[in-house]
């Protein structure tokens, strides 16, 4: 980490691193989860009831009657209703919501297709003018086609221009609203402004040079810049980057808006004009002309270069399904591949990359580069030459050109003689772009371009625009290398005139700092701020992965040189960069090298806290941890000055020591004082050698530094919060008898263990109810007693009746019955508003017994914080044997029980019942993170795992995870000894010994040759390696006598030290076969983990007679990258506001503001981020909801598209996105389509995780409801009989789901005329329902029907049959009576399978409402599984059995409760949950308003 530098050699390297019920006879002011009291004054709620942290009273519900004319960041500005809160705000990924969508503005092929090429509005900025931008296909004359170049605080003013287009559209509602405050268990109304921005589309004439003028929809919000990068995108004009839009012959400004622009109205001729070149543009325009021609090409994709990422959706379906017509299900090839089937043991790789062979495209010219005689001599520089290009043309002819400010001509020089002179004017072509000259000279390239041209424009925008982050791919084909020049000067040049036009490198931790320090008190200027946040960090991210890359390749000398490699650090286009390894002892006490890799990580989450926070005036380092070929490096910004002067020096906060020595700042103080409270860490004193006290905010090992610019900067966060003491083994201090009992504490690696801050959130939140809890049941005794003094009058007794029954309830912990977050603040409200002084003293009692109880820090109040420090050896503690360290140390100890005690028994429970369903390693990685419980407990969660054979598919995924982890550790200790030479021999023999089957391979290592040299080296012997930072120890083969069984031994031991999990297995053939694991996703996750690219081709892993990789097999390897997600706060505002308008049937509202969410998000992330992606995916499950299905097919495509791109095409979250697709393909009618999404979502979910996991069984249910639909019943019946194993399996034999599989095999049996086995089936599916939900439920009812009309067909064809064996001649068969299903009843069961319950909307009057309730209650109450209760609004709430799943053919509401045959008309739509549902739950059937509605219950 980084550190101060004394000349040239540092010091050391040691920087890793709602209305309330009145109470007349007490008052009790209970606190806040906080420890701060907040009380009603003057009738305004307190502080933390405001999202945005405003206290702008609320002025009542807008409707659209209250739409009026005006701007919407004026709105904003005035009521600053949108303002982030001081708090931590999750990430919209963390929410249950499902999710975010994208604008674009790149490509426009129709004239009504202005800039929504996601779905917003016209005037939607989504190339923000800090370059997010197509690299290769968006280049004008402005800076903003640099992607990496051009620093966001640079284009802030032409961000100031474009906020105001990029937050509306035309004729697109605005809203701004608080997130509701769900507190008093009352719905407060949101307060809601609509704003209707007015936005003005018209068309223009555009008059490209050479080429006939064209009609281009506008809107006036736009941008001319945003025309130009049309321009340079569209076919006809994609080959011009040097030009100015002109009107009327005046130059229109690039950062205008059309509104603005003098004349341009409807009709108006804007003219393209051809503007002089300069050096700088000259190579712009020479870079674009190269990846124009690549741009077909994935080859930058698979060598992650230039944020390009693969995506293959529109090769699954063969075309763009948004351009196909419904298809016809008579004309389908249903058949699926072998491999995906039921059983098949298959897993070939080769289709995870379909279509390679179409992505090749015919060349266009040979060679295209910079020639040899660059740069211009000074003579000609004044004849106008800029540079020199060297060209070979298809048909072998050579051309020397020379780029001129007029364009570019051929010149008469040739490979021997130097002659600048252009050809006679008949051959010279002279052409302002290189296209339209290499059309002249060359007749294939004319041809071969032309056609290139039309693969480009059938790709989607999102396969063309680059990701914030680069996405790598863990497998690659055998790519040819070609001769680029433009890709050979992007990695041997600084690229002068094109990346580096900033005068010198950029100054990273300025553009940090300052983009923090931009104002942020109105919605504009907050987004201005986001996405200027967004914007430097994406592009510190990929300098700081770049840097990394070359100081492991031994690009970067050292600014210690002479100290040993390990101890080196390194500065790179200002980038500090340092190895994890433990230098000069730093980390001796805590585990050496293990520690101080550990560190940086830590480090990094502690600078996610504090930046979450973002308080003003605090500062924190960019920080990028990169792991690369087995070594971790840190990367982080400069301090200003830091290496001007000594540590010691620096430091005026913290200690540089682990705490021998420490100091304070009043600034830091006051500064560390606002976050203490909000990061749940105590102030607290510690101690120097010298005996001098010293108080701190943060932990000891955070260092404050005061930087050169003055700013105050925190950095070595790795303890900002507590350490996890179930793996401290300490004397003298020992854990509870329970958790002896379970074997804690543990030894680990290191001692650097800490408690996530989830963990610490969940256990406050945990003890904040207990303890309103204790303060209830205190209350209420103290009411008894008074109540049994007193007499009071029957008013008194009626208003504080409703009060104690919730008391009640939430003292005898009624969970089912009773919100607890609700009823503890109403509780809360209730007892802090005073009625009497007289009950101060009953007031203090009652919060100190319950402050006593949850083990409070405070005995007055609730507080709930941890002192970081404790158990620290080195660190001396003021009175530490005084009663306020001991409760320190016996609060870290609660909480580390609470992680073991019930976190994780709760994680268990989570994933029984399926609301959570981890996909693979990773999602179980995030799921558990989530919960606060650190990977380290893997083990542990494992254990509990087995325990349910229900869960026997996530106590796979488990093991397979800490094998992958445990083989990441041993295969970095395999690379440190590695030459670089022979690093692919290596990487493969590593995963021979690992995953492969053939008992002894062997690495080869190089030609005779270089043996020969290896072996002079080992001889002389080297301190430090000249071509990289690394020693090698030559005479150390242990990477090649690697075998197997020596590598399985050391994965047990490591497996044991690292989670305390045993695993009794010699090599991968006995672990596949014990834990019922799969080799192809052991490989995948392992390549992942480690950054491992390997060939695409099939493997044999099995193969007992050949090892199964060789060198040839490691394509490459890349950097695995962590880092921190800035968060757009409003847009999350915005999504929330609309989630809840749908869970309160408003879906429409619910769109609108989900909608100016997506518009908000793309503002502040660009086109491409995964939240976008999900926030589409939401939309997409909207429009499908209230019957737009052709909108949900496009919503869904793009999710698709850019889940790809963001997550990688085989992320757990791309198979969901490609089951989602298919299922709105077939409410199009693309048959085909949607089973060829289903089958690519089979295979992907089989490559990953195998065919043991409920995610299966839904996507065999889809398959075979979507082949029972077209005819194909042999084929459904064998996916549909998979499902119900499979649900049998994980949900139970009497489940709902299984009973719900019988019926669907049984209707499949009918459709063959097989009555007699769908008899059998329909019974099992009776039989269930009748012990599950009674005779008289309309489930069972339905299935008693059907078994009855199966009965008679039966009776009937059997019959018959007999009077056939009989021999009687005269037999007619009746018309057998079989029900084949619809499109639309197919359409409904998959909507349902899939999660999305039907809601029926029926108009009643008062009196049958009131019957309705009635009878739904009473059946309620009689019904096992099904309870009932009234919520506050007078509402009834039927909750129907969890794992119900809805039959789409039934006409009565869907909870079975609901037979409504009322009056009025029938509108049948559907609801979505707010998060993705994929196991049909039902949650709700709520009878309110005249309505009825089901609401989903979130599942995985």
């Amino acid at each position: 980490m980084q550190t101060a530098c004394d000349g040239v050699t540092p010091p050391e390297a040691n920087l890793s691193t709602c209305g309330s019920d009145q109470l007349p006879e007490s008052e009790i002011s209970i606190p806040n989860l906080n420890g701060e009291t907040n009380p009603t004054v003057n009738g305004e709620s307190s502080p933390d009831e405001s999202v945005s942290g405003d206290t702008t009273p609320s002025t009542g519900s807008s409707s659209m009657e209250d739409i009026h004319e005006g701007s919407m960041l004026d709105t904003c500005e005035s009521h600053d209703v949108c303002s982030p809160s001081n708090e931590v705000t999750p990430g919209i990924d963390d929410q249950p919501g499902d999710g975010i969508s994208t604008t674009e503005n790149i490509h426009r092929d129709t004239p009504g297709e202005i800039n929504q090429i996601d779905g917003q509005t016209p005037g939607s900025n989504t190339e923000d003018d800090s370059g997010v931008t197509n690299q290769g296909d968006t280049y004008g004359t402005n800076d903003t086609h640099d992607k990496s170049s051009v620093s966001a605080l640079n284009d802030l003013k032409a961000d100031m221009a474009s906020t105001t287009s990029s937050t509306s559209g035309e004729s697109t509602p605005v809203s701004e609203s608080q997130a509701e405050n769900d507190g008093a268990g009352q719905d407060k109304k949101l307060d809601t402004q609509m704003v209707l921005v007015p936005d003005i589309g018209f068309c223009i004439k555009v008059h490209p040079p050479g080429a006939e003028p064209f009609d281009l929809p506008v809107s006036a919000m736009e941008l001319v810049q945003e025309i130009i990068q049309v321009l340079v995108d569209r076919e006809e004009t994609c080959h011009r980057t040097c030009f100015s839009l002109q009107l009327d012959s005046v130059t229109m400004d690039n950062f205008a808006e059309l509104k603005n622009v003098e004349g341009l109205q409807e009709g108006a001729d804007v003219k393209v004009v051809e503007e002089p070149y300069t050096v700088r543009e000259a190579r712009i325009h020479v870079r674009h002309v190269r990846d124009l021609l690549k741009s077909v090409e994935p080859v930058d994709s698979y060598n992650g270069l230039d944020a390009n990422s693969l995506s293959f959706l529109n090769t699954v379906t063969a075309g763009d399904i948004l351009d196909k017509k419904r298809g016809k299900p008579d004309s389908l090839d249903c058949t699926p591949p072998d491999y995906i089937m039921p059983g098949s043991k298959e897993r070939p790789l080769l289709p995870l990359h379909p279509g390679l062979n179409e992505h090749k495209t015919l060349p266009c010219v040979r060679v295209l580069t910079y020639s040899g005689w660059n740069p211009p001599p000074g003579h000609r520089k004044l004849h106008g030459d800029l540079l020199y290009l060297y060209i070979v043309t298809l048909e072998d002819k050579k051309y020397h050109v020379t780029a001129s400010p007029m364009g570019f001509y051929i010149n008469q020089t040739n490979d021997d003689e130097f002659n600048p002179n252009p050809k006679p004017a008949t051959q010279r072509h002279l052409s302002h772009s290189l296209i339209d000259l290499l059309s002249q000279i060359s007749p294939l390239f004319k041809k071969n371009f032309a056609v290139l041209l039309k693969k480009r424009a059938l790709k989607h925008p999102f396969e063309r625009v680059p990701t914030p982050y680069q996405v790598y791919s863990w497998m690659a084909p055998s790519i040819e290398n070609s001769v680029d020049s433009i890709r050979a000067e992007d990695a041997f040049s600084t690229r002068l005139g094109y990346e580096e036009h900033i005068p010198g490198y950029r100054d990273w931790n300025e553009e940090l700092q300052t983009t923090r320090e931009l104002p942020r008190k109105t919605l504009g200027e907050r987004l201005i701020r986001e996405r200027a946040i967004f914007k430097v960090h994406s592009d510190f991210v990929a300098a700081a992965t770049k840097g990394a890359t070359s100081v492991i390749d031994g690009n970067v000398m050292a600014i210690n040189p002479g100290d040993d490699s390990k101890m080196q650090m390194f500065i790179w286009n200002n980038i500090f960069f340092s190895l994890g390894f433990d230098v000069k002892d730093h980390y001796k006490d805590y585990g050496g090298d293990a520690a101080a890799y550990s560190a940086p990580a830590s480090d990094l989450q502690g600078v996610r806290a504090y930046n979450n926070l973002d308080t003003e005036g605090l500062y924190t380092l960019g920080t990028v941890v990169i792991d690369y070929r087995g070594y971790r490096i840190t990367a982080q910004s400069i301090i200003p000055g830091i290496l001007e002067r000594e540590q010691e020096q620096s430091v005026v906060y913290g200690s540089v020591d682990f705490g021998k020595t420490a100091v304070t700042s009043e600034k830091y103080v006051e500064l560390l004082k606002k976050t203490a409270s909000q990061l749940r860490v105590r102030p607290h004193k510690v101690l120097t050698e010298k005996g001098q006290e010293i108080e701190l905010y943060s932990s000891v090992d955070c260092k404050g530094i005061i930087g050169n610019d003055r700013r105050y900067y925190i950095l070595d966060l790795l303890r900002t919060f507590p350490p996890d003491v179930n793996y401290l083994p300490m004397e003298n201090e020992e854990l509870s008898p329970d958790m002896k009992r379970l074997g804690f504490p543990l030894q680990f690696r290191h001692k650097l263990v800490c408690l996530r801050q989830e963990l610490i959130e969940a256990y406050a939140e945990a003890k904040y109810l207990e303890f309103v809890k204790q303060a209830a049941q205190e209350f209420q005794h103290i009411r008894q007693q008074r109540e049994a003094k007193e007499t009071a009058s029957k008013n008194a007794q009626t208003e504080s009746k409703d009060f104690d029954e919730k008391v009640e309830k939430l003292v005898n912990g009624c969970k089912d019955e009773v919100d607890l977050d609700v009823y503890a603040k109403k509780i809360m409200d209730s007892l802090t508003n005073p009625d009497s002084e007289k009950s101060e003293e009953h007031t203090k009692d009652v919060v100190r017994k319950a402050a006593r109880a949850v083990g409070s820090l405070s005995e007055t109040d609730f507080s709930i914080l941890f002192n970081p420090d404790v158990f620290q050896p080195l660190v001396k503690h003021l009175n530490q044997e005084g009663e306020v360290y001991s409760k320190d140390k016996q609060l870290v100890k609660d909480a580390a029980q609470y992680l073991v005690m019930w976190q994780i028994p709760s994680f268990v429970r989570d994933c029984l019942d399926h609301t959570s369903s981890p996909l693979d390693g990773r999602s179980l990685t995030e799921t558990m993170h989530l919960r606060g419980i650190n990977i380290r407990y893997l083990g542990r969660v494992t254990e509990k795992l087995a325990l349910f054979p229900e869960l026997c598919y996530l106590h796979c995924i488990a093991i397979s995870e800490m094998l992958c982890r445990v083989a990441k550790h041993l295969f970095q200790s395999h690379m440190h000894t590695v030459e670089p030479m022979s690093t692919a021999s290596a990487i493969g023999h590593f995963l021979n010994c690992f995953l492969g089957s053939y008992p002894t391979p062997h690495a080869i290592v190089g030609s005779e040759e270089f043996q020969n040299k290896n072996s002079k080296t080992k001889k002389k012997g080297r301190k430090r390696g000249k071509g990289g930072p690394f020693t090698y120890n030559h005479d150390s083969n242990e990477w090649l006598a690697e075998t197997p069984r020596s590598l399985w031994k050391k994965v047990g031991e490591e497996m044991k030290g690292h989670f305390n999990y045993t695993v009794d297995c010699d090599s991968i053939d006995s672990a596949v076969e014990k834990y019922n694991l799969q080799k192809v996703s052991l490989l995948r996750s392992f390549c992942q983990k480690t950054g491992i690219q390997i060939l695409l081709r099939e493997y044999f892993l099995d193969s007992k007679h050949k090892q199964c990789f060789s060198e040839e097999d490691i394509v490459n390897t890349f950097p695995v990258v962590k880092h921190i997600h800035p968060k757009a706060t409003d847009a999350y505002h915005f999504l929330t506001s609309g989630q809840n308008k749908i869970q309160q049937g408003l879906l429409k509202d619910g769109y609108e503001l989900i909608n100016e969410a997506l518009n908000l998000l793309n503002n502040v992330y660009g086109a491409m981020h995964p939240e976008i992606s999900a926030c589409l995916r939401l939309l997409a499950r909207l429009s499908y909801v209230l019957g737009d299905y052709g909108e949900a097919l496009s919503c869904q495509q793009r999710a698709v598209l850019m889940s790809e791109r963001v997550l990688g095409i085989d992320d757990p979250n791309t198979i969901t996105e490609y089951a989602h697709l298919a299922l709105y393909c077939f409410a199009n009618s693309q048959i085909s389509s949607s089973l060829r999404l289903m089958y690519r979502a089979r295979y992907l979910a089989l490559l990953c995780y195998g065919e043991n996991h409920p995610e299966v069984a839904l996507f065999d249910s889809n398959i075979g409801l979507i082949l029972h639909a077209v005819g194909q019943y042999e084929l459904s019946l064998r996916f549909l009989e998979n499902a119900l194993k499979l649900n049998s399996i994980f949900f139970g034999a009497k489940s709902l789901k299984v009973a719900m599989g019988y019926h669907l095999i049984a209707r499949t049996h009918s459709c063959k005329g097989d009555f007699r086995t769908a008899l059998q089936n329909e019974k099992e599916a009776y039989g269930i329902y009748r012990q599950l939900l009674g005779e008289q439920h309309e489930r069972t009812k339905e299935s008693s029907e059907c078994l009855k009309h199966l009965t008679q067909q039966a009776v009937v064809f059997q019959k018959k049959m007999n009077e056939l064996c009989k021999g009687e001649r005269s037999v007619n068969f009746p018309p057998l009576q079989i029900h084949v299903p619809t499109m639309a009843n197919v359409l409904d069961t998959l909507s349902a399978v899939n999660g999305i319950e039907l809601v029926h909307l029926v108009q009643l009057g008062p009196d049958e409402l009131e019957k309705l309730r009635a009878q739904v209650a009473k059946r309620a109450t009689s019904t096992e599984g099904i309870g009932a209760k009234e919520d506050s609004t007078g509402s009834m709430t039927v909750k129907a059995d969890k794992n119900e799943v809805i039959n789409g053919s039934t006409s009565v509401s869907e909870c079975g409760q609901c037979p409504v045959k009322g009056k009025g008309q029938e509108i049948k739509s559907e609801i979505p949950s707010c998060t993705p549902m994929v196991n049909g739950d039902i949650k709700e059937c709520i009878i309110n308003n005249n309505a009825i509605r089901v609401v989903g219950s979130p599942a995985s």
